[in-house]
């Protein structure tokens, strides 16, 4: 999927990152939305329902009250052709409004999307997903697909002033006839068919399909969804409250000016520069830093009059994002540069690609599109300390005395003049001073990436594989310093994917070894079924090399951190449709 630059924000998730509004709106919205559902009774030839035989009514409603300013589209993978019995496109708010239930006599239309739809209907095989559903209508590419089939202007429909209703919608054999309808079109007939749409297959217009979709958030009037996310509905509860979600376009957020950026649960540096005055063992400078309701001191900070030290801090984030201010006091004498920071700790966990599925399709996707971002690289630092020595020079210091004595022998007799002699009494001293020494220690970070094809692709070579089948990523990276107790080593690789243009979704990976000697791999995918720890590729990606970005970071030192823009490839040669073929039964 295609995103725009920025974050986009889960109300599900409720990424609230000490940020205050300003009048800007986001590019993608944020999706109120939550799921449920169960499993499904026995049908019959007459009603039934099959998997996959769902999709997405979306209308374009006003912010302020959910009046329908476009035209109502159904949105399908199936696009089925045999529909019999619908309803005019007609939204749930519209419905609110006093619409009635009207069946159409034109046939019925259903667009088909180049980008796939998620699964909508749990099932008791599996099935939904309500997070990549969110993804998926918070997504920019979509978004503007669905304002091109409503003829609404993109910029327009981001501006605040209104949102994007979306409803789950079921195509069923009932009664003997194809039926397209949404959850409240299901329940608004039930209550014209006096019940007999409950009684022949609850397990669907009743539970799961009123069920894939409902706001967590009350809005527009709807409240949100409080009771059993596993059993059927009433046909007012359905009506009221279930089968919709909505994409919202809130005002942007603009975060507080950080000073550093952090990664949750990692060690991290924060420095400070020191100056004023000399400081050294006479007159040392003592430096507190208040992080988090933890003190941190760091003694004998020394330098020379005229010059400056620089000072830090290791410590390690908290495992949850927050914003983090800092405080250094200075004692002893000297002045910090800065006398508070603020430090913004973000998680990068949580945004792994939907799980895709061999009948996924992005007709519209586009190989030059995908343009690999180049992210800040440093790969080298260097910081200087101070030390300082005394140079001894040692001087006399005279102290001279009178030392008196007695008349002698040759004196006459009342002689009173005063005898005596000047001794010096002085002493050596050290009159020396304090030399300064400026040690430069330096830290280099080094490292490379492998992707290869997933060993358990049957048809896969060292570096060549079928569209669908899942590659494995190793990368390794060495940090040396002279100052080893000064650095960390790397602590974050982060994999980015040309079907998603490189933007949208990411892949956190594990690290499996650490310290100086760092090793990275992707998470166990919870969509493999054999456990593998691997990125399936689309089965639409196009012959040609496929190639995985990877950002490594977080290797913290006190001139900064460490950062390498990575990437490698394997080429695409077919898809897995390739592997399998039909057969007769023996």
């Amino acid at each position: 999927m295609k995103g725009r630059a920025g974050t986009v924000l889960m109300t599900a998730l409720l990424f609230l990152l000490a940020t205050f509004p300003v009048k800007t709106v986001q590019a993608s919205g944020t999706g109120n939305m939550d799921g449920g559902g169960g499993s499904f009774g026995t049908g019959t030839s007459q009603n039934k329902w099959s998997n996959g035989d769902e999709g997405v009514r979306v209308t374009i409603v006003s912010a302020s009250d959910g009046t329908p300013v476009s035209s109502s589209i159904d949105i399908s993978n199936a696009n089925p052709g045999d529909i019999v019995v619908h309803f005019t496109k007609t939204c749930k708010s519209a419905y609110r409004a006093g619409a009635p239930l009207s069946i159409s006599e034109d046939a019925y239309s259903c667009i088909r999307p180049s980008q796939s739809l998620p699964a909508i209907i749990s099932t008791e095989e599996g099935g939904s997903n309500i997070e990549q559903i969110k993804r998926y209508f918070t997504d920019e590419q979509v978004l503007r697909g669905i304002c091109g089939h409503c003829e609404f202007d993109f910029d327009t429909l981001i501006g605040g002033e209104y949102k994007v209703m979306v409803e789950p919608l079921a195509f069923v054999t009932f009664q003997g006839l194809r039926t397209a309808m949404t959850a409240t079109e299901a329940a608004l007939y039930d209550n014209l068919l006096g019940g007999r749409m409950r009684s022949l297959m609850p397990s669907l217009s009743h539970q799961n399909l009123p069920l894939a979709i409902f706001l967590e958030t009350s809005d527009l009037g709807f409240p949100a969804w409080g009771g059993s996310r596993t059993t059927a509905a009433s046909n007012d509860n359905i009506i009221s409250a279930l089968g919709i979600g909505i994409v919202r376009f809130d005002e942007e957020v603009t975060p507080i000016v950080a000073d550093y950026e952090y990664r949750v649960d990692t060690d991290v540096i924060t420095a400070v520069t020191v100056s004023g005055g000399q400081a050294d063992p006479d007159h040392p400078v003592k430096v507190e830093f208040e992080i988090n309701g933890t003190s941190y001191t760091v003694n004998n900070v020394y330098y020379p009059s005229g010059s400056s030290q620089l000072v830090w801090v290791m410590w390690h984030t908290p495992s949850t994002p927050q914003m983090v201010d800092i405080s250094v006091s200075v004692r002893g004498g000297g002045t910090p540069g800065r006398n508070s920071l603020t430090a913004r700790i973000v998680d990068l966990d949580g945004n792994d690609p939907p799980n895709p599925t061999a009948n996924d399709r992005n007709d519209s996707y586009s190989p030059g599109g995908a343009i690999m971002p180049v992210n800040p690289e440093k790969t080298s630092a260097s910081w200087s300390v101070w030390t300082a020595s005394w140079q001894e020079y040692w001087v006399w210091h005279s102290d001279w005395k009178w030392k008196e004595e007695e008349c002698g022998e040759d004196c006459p007799e009342g002689c009173e003049i005063e005898h005596g002699r000047w001794e010096d009494e002085g002493e050596w001293k050290d009159d020396g001073w304090w030399t300064f020494n400026l040690v430069t220690y330096t830290a280099s970070l080094a490292a490379d990436m492998r992707l290869v094809p997933d060993s358990v692709s049957p048809t896969a070579s060292s570096t060549s594989l079928k569209s669908g089948y899942g590659v494995n990523i190793s990368v390794n990276s060495t940090t040396s310093s002279n100052q080893t107790s000064a650095v960390t080593g790397s602590q974050t690789a982060v994999s980015y994917f040309p079907e998603f243009y490189y933007r949208g979704y990411w892949r956190l990976l594990e690290r499996t070894s650490g310290g100086l000697n760092a090793s990275y791999q992707f998470k166990v995918n919870e969509y493999s079924t054999m456990g593998r720890r691997t990125h399936f590729t689309p089965v639409w990606m196009k012959d040609g090399s496929y190639i995985v970005y990877t950002y490594l970071l977080d290797c913290w030192t006190p001139d900064g951190m460490l950062a390498v823009n990575l990437s490698d490839s394997v080429n695409i040669s077919g898809n897995l449709w390739m592997d399998w073929h039909i057969a007769p039964k023996k």
